[in-house]
């Protein structure tokens, strides 16, 4: 995904010429010679004199074809057929017939005409073997694919010629076809004839080439195209794929080829070229050749990566555009710290050169420090501070240390030792014994007091009087490497600033003119601690018991006042509410005709005057309602003037019928395709049409739907362009959507897409389904048929005339008065009590990704509503589809929660899927196929 992001604004560029091409199988326009197909009625036996060929000029235009002409007006029965030769169809799946012709008005034949008319048919024939034998002669093997009638006028004498052109087009299979042309009494001239079929062009993007790709069977259909790396690249992000849409025009490239190391990209010609000297790539990808770093070189064409200068290095690790460094200079300053019998401590700064490195090591050496006594902290072979303890060490003994510095290129430098720094010590005399008989005589929260006795000597020798202390503490877990100490010179020592209730170790070890002596044993004791009467005072005792009563006290009387507190605030919001209505204590819900008690968290519903339950107030949150049901409205026509444009009818044009919906009383209305004319320009639109002579109640729901569309708009809500109103038929204009429903154009694609183009998908449905929910509206049937999709893959939530709106802020909850709910798709609870929320739009947002990474399946397959109302209620949850990516799989179950309270909200999906989309490697796990 990386990848496609990088290189979209170029991609914009270049799709915006990338254009469909066309690939002619005939033009009449081009022959030069007679045509000669075959006619039928033909000769001189025949009934009619049929279709003429004779030639079609005009000078002025430049325009001599050959065209084929009939005008058999004065006979009756009329029956004339014209077929081209056999047109093979190569590589085409769907070709296009393009008609050039005149028609002449029948009002040019008062009394002479007998059966004139002002269409014919096209017809085609589908075959699978050329032939020099005429076309098959069976009127019913011939398949009808319309009768064509003049568009931009009919001609007469006193009118200049109006040439029509008709385009129609034709899914084909077999090898080759016939094209028919039949006349039954008109007056036609056929022009020009030109068949084709449309390919996305050969083109190369994301430095790949992708072959000219014929279109599919049917417009919807999305053919998919492998590209293969240009030269001197390759793959990176998945295998180069292109869609080819049905109007030739290629969309959403995935995958891709980046340039190889040691080679530049020429975003414009879509090749890589070699790196010029000087210059280096070390890696695939789409970033230019950079210069050597520094104290680097390269004198030849296509490195990827530059020879360091001689003295300088490059570590296996180091990125190739680091610039090449050297090992370190010694270690500065080498100091002793401290030195008793047994012990050394070092200390030292950094090199003054280390090298252009910030990976600076250290490494001791010892040449007398043999055997397994001799203990290091840090204890590693290298390290990085800039101290070192040797302890373990012989009393009276001098060593010689060595410091040495060195990095990450030390060990390829030529020189045999890195550098160094070196000191000899020598280690003190061996002292009196260790301190004995440590005790803990006080502990507080954050100290305690030692004491202890007074190491053994041999006698009062001056070198044998103890000069100082050392008490040393550290906690438990870090043992002595956070220790922490002091000098003293009595026997008794109180250590303050420790932490509360934590466990400490305490040693103890003494001073005399020879040197120090051994750290006495480890005594362990945590702070805070009650201690046994045996190591406290009878003060410090007495101490503690008065602390221990006073904090007694304190806490009950704080409980007291507390409870006091809760008491008298109950008692005075009871009396409050008993001075209120119910409805100001207490929710009070419709259910089945009976009235139910509920928490404030349900806020009341109630039916108002149009029958449409509504809430009785809007909840807590002081959130102001953006979305108004046309419902509260007494006329239905108010409410489409307020959310709705109206549009002249003679900006609409129809072109075809592309479906049909039910609009109740057993009643249908046509939903077709047109264009509407805005600002001088002419843009696609869908045109939903009320039939004539409806009921009101039809007209009503048709009026209701138009004035909630009017209210919404978002990139992945249907936008309603307008309504008419003013004159019949009553229509609702909305964006044309080329792909249909997004069920039946899954199906129409089946494996065709990439996951990370299918969660795209989901991404936008639940977008859109977020817009409505913060509106406070529940959708109530949201699934893959009721949601549309552009060709640009754009979803976008449809078909409103279910819906309702929410009108609480904490629960949202619509109840039905009855009537069909689409069982598949709805939460149990809406089914069980007639409920819905946004929860519950929800749950069928959990199914609408179910069909969409299964391609269009239908949810519980062929099961019937009762079982699956069943299976449901058992627990039972639909499978992961197969390839299925656990993350989405995982979003399924839970937007299918049988708490709603447990299932997401659309605000959280989206940011959900938004994650998998950044990250697409979370989508390689595939779910398991089970059922919960």
């Amino acid at each position: 995904m990386g990848f496609v992001l990088h290189t979209l604004p170029f991609l914009a560029i270049l799709i915006s010429w990338i254009n469909a091409e066309q690939v002619v199988l005939l033009d009449t326009t081009a022959e030069e010679v007679m045509l000669d197909w075959t006619r039928y009625p033909y000769g001189p036996l025949s009934s009619t004199p049929g279709w003429v060929e004779e030639s079609f000029t005009n000078f002025q235009k430049g325009i001599n074809w050959r065209s084929y002409v009939v005008c058999d007006v004065a006979y009756n029965n009329a029956n004339n057929w014209l077929w081209t030769p056999f047109i093979d169809r190569g590589d085409a799946n769907r070709i296009y017939i393009e008609i050039k012709f005149t028609i002449r008005d029948c009002s040019l034949f008062p009394g002479n005409a007998l059966s004139c008319k002002e269409t014919f048919s096209l017809l085609y024939y589908e075959f699978d073997a050329a032939t020099r034998e005429p076309p098959p002669w069976d009127a019913e093997r011939y398949k009808l694919i319309g009768r064509i009638a003049a568009g931009e006028g009919r001609f007469n004498s006193n009118s200049e010629v109006n040439i029509n052109t008709e385009v129609k087009s034709i899914p084909v299979t077999k090898r080759g076809v016939y094209i028919a042309f039949r006349d039954q009494g008109a007056c036609i001239s056929l022009l020009a004839i030109k068949v084709y079929y449309i390919t996305c062009p050969e083109v190369t993007i994301n430095f790949a080439r992708f072959p000219a790709t014929p279109t599919g069977k049917e417009i919807t259909i999305i053919e998919q195209a492998q590209g293969t790396c240009v030269d001197n690249a390759e793959v990176v992000g998945g295998a180069p794929i292109y869609l080819c849409k049905g109007d030739g025009k290629w969309t959403l490239p995935t995958g891709g080829c980046k340039c190889k190391s040691g080679f530049q990209p020429d975003l414009e010609k879509q090749t890589c070229n070699l790196c010029q000297p000087g210059t280096y790539k070390s890696e695939v990808g789409d970033g230019p050749c950079l210069a050597c770093p520094k104290h680097s070189q390269g004198q030849d064409y296509g490195l990827s990566e530059c020879r360091c200068n001689q003295g300088y290095y490059r570590a296996p690790t180091d990125p190739k555009n680091m610039s090449c460094t050297q090992p370190p200079s010694a270690p500065l300053n080498l100091t002793v710290n401290f030195v008793d019998q047994s012990t050394v401590f070092l200390t030292w700064q950094p090199p003054e050169n280390q090298g252009g490195r910030n990976d600076t090591v250290y490494r001791l050496r010892c040449d007398a420090c043999s055997g397994g006594l001799v203990q290091y902290n840090p204890s590693t072979e290298t390290f990085n501070e800039t101290r070192i303890q040797i302890s373990g060490l012989n009393a009276v003994t001098t060593y010689r240390f060595q410091v040495f510095a060195e990095n990450g290129v030390s060990h390829l430098s030529l020189r045999p030792n890195a550098e160094y720094a070196n000191i000899v010590v020598t280690t003190e005399a061996s002292v009196v014994s260790s301190i004995s008989n440590i005790k803990v005589t006080s502990v507080k929260s954050t100290e305690i007091t030692l004491e202890w006795d007074a190491p053994i000597t041999d006698g009062d020798l001056e070198s044998d009087q103890v000069e100082t202390y050392e008490v040393r503490w550290f906690p438990r877990n870090e043992e002595y490497s956070n220790s922490t100490s002091f000098l003293i010179t009595t026997l008794k020592a109180t250590i303050t600033g420790l932490q509360q209730r934590t466990e400490y170790g305490f040693q103890v070890r003494a001073k005399t003119p020879r040197g120090w002596g051994a750290w006495s044993p480890v005594i362990f004791h945590t702070t805070g601690q009650v201690l046994n009467p045996a190591f406290v005072g009878p003060q410090e005792g007495f101490r503690l018991q008065l602390v221990a009563g006073a904090i007694v006290v304190i806490v009950v009387v704080l409980v007291a006042v507390i409870v006091l507190t809760v008491v008298f605030v109950r008692s005075r919001s009871n009396d409050e509410c008993n001075k209120k209505q119910p409805s100001d204590c207490d929710t009070l819900e419709y259910r089945n005709g009976e009235v139910h008690h509920s928490s404030l968290d349900n806020p009341p519903i109630v039916t108002t005057h149009t029958n449409v339950t509504t809430p009785l107030f809007t909840g807590i949150s002081g959130s102001s309602r953006t979305y108004i049901d046309p419902h509260t409205y007494e006329d239905p026509n108010q409410a489409v003037r307020e959310f709705a444009r109206e549009i002249d009818a003679k900006c609409i044009t129809i072109e075809a019928i592309i479906g049909c919906y039910f609009q109740g009383g057993g009643e249908f209305g046509d939903v077709c395709k047109g264009k509407l004319k805005m600002n001088g320009a002419e843009i696609d639109v869908a045109i939903k049409t009320l039939k004539a002579g409806s009921l009101d109640k039809s007209r009503n729901d048709f009026l209701t739907e138009a004035s909630i569309m009017g209210q919404f708009e978002h990139p992945n809500v249907i936008f309603l362009q307008g309504v008419v109103t003013k004159s019949n038929p009553v229509m609702i204009i909305t964006e044309y959507m080329e792909n249909g429903s997004l069920d039946t154009f899954l199906r129409a694609n089946d494996g065709k897409f990439k996951v990370i183009q299918l969660v795209g998908m989901l991404r936008g449905i639940a977008s859109g389904m977020q817009y409505l929910s913060e509106m406070n509206y529940v959708h109530r049937d949201l699934a893959a048929r009721n949601v549309l999709v552009n060709s640009e893959l754009v979803c976008k939530i449809a078909d409103f005339g279910l819906s309702r709106e929410i009108e609480s802020a904490t629960e949202g909850a619509y109840t039905t008065r009855g009537g069909k709910i689409p069982v598949r798709w709805t939460a149990p609870e809406a089914i069980a009590f007639r409920k819905f929320t946004s929860a519950s739009d929800v749950w069928s947002m959990g199914i609408v990704c179910w069909e969409v990474m299964s391609y269009g399946e239908r949810p519980y397959w062929n099961w019937s509503n009762q079982d699956v109302i069943k299976s449901i209620e058992k627990g039972y949850r639909l499978p992961a589809p197969m390839d299925c990516p656990e993350a989405i799989y995982q979003l399924m179950l839970d937007c299918w929660q049988k708490e709603r309270t447990h299932r997401p909200s659309f605000q959280s999906i989206v940011k959900t899927l938004d994650k998998l989309i950044r990250v697409p490697d979370t989508l390689r796990k595939i779910a398991q196929n089970r059922s919960i």
